[in-house]
């Protein structure tokens, strides 16, 4: 059986790069070969010093996508902090018959699972040179949009430090890409009964303002 891959997906500062590596933490004291697969449009940005232009948006994204298929090679799980998807909605390529956004349609559909990172965590700008006018519920929005369009199942994430880190790993455990009991590798923490649904659910404002509400915070 080949290695399960699993895709955190999210707008900026979201958290996705410090799950991904708990998660393939937590998994590999476990015994398990997990893989956690670095962003390359952070890596080419930090190296380049800019954003890349739009011939250099397809390179980019098949350099992650190539970056997670060598993974799964010595790996049983392989965690990549984000896909094409992500790459093809920084660059604003989002055309159905453009190379970019077919590549990352046709690769997202191929992960395991996808989670998607709340907007949970305050905002803090990580001086890379991506699109500032595009805001994180704008991103949040975009991200939840074409992945329903696509026909893509997927869970979101919420809470602080270990809290997440426990949502995330009984999130795949339900979904059966992690063993049983995965989603109790960790100490249990505060008891969370309540569980969330709305029609809306692509409504990040809504869903928001009511995740504080239900944790004692303030609109």
């Amino acid at each position: 059986m080949g290695a399960k891959c699993i895709a955190l997906l999210g707008a900026e500062s979201t958290g996705k790069t410090q799950l991904a590596h708990e998660l393939t933490e937590a998994l590999l004291a476990q015994g398990l070969r997990a893989r956690a697969v670095p962003e390359v449009l952070r890596e080419w940005c930090a190296r380049q010093g800019r954003a890349p232009r739009p011939e250099e948006q397809l390179a980019i994204a098949r350099e992650q996508e190539d970056r997670v298929d060598a993974a799964t090679l010595n790996a049983d799980i392989v965690i990549a902090d984000t896909s094409a998807l992500m790459v093809a909605i920084y660059a604003g390529m989002l055309f159905p018959d453009g190379a970019l956004y077919h590549l990352a349609i046709e690769r997202q559909l191929r992960y395991d699972a996808t989670l998607v990172t709340g907007l949970d965590l305050p905002w803090v700008p990580d001086g890379l040179h991506r699109d500032a006018s595009a805001s994180r519920e704008d991103v949040d929005a975009l991200v939840r949009k074409l992945l329903q369009r696509a026909g893509v199942a997927f869970q979101v994430v919420y809470g602080e430090g270990p809290q997440r880190l426990r949502g995330a790993l009984r999130t795949l455990e339900a979904a059966g890409v992690l063993p049983a009991g995965a989603g109790r590798t960790l100490a249990e923490g505060p008891p969370q009964p309540w569980v969330w649904a709305c029609e809306k659910c692509s409504d990040p404002e809504c869903e928001h303002r009511l995740f504080t509400r239900l944790r004692g915070g303030r609109d």
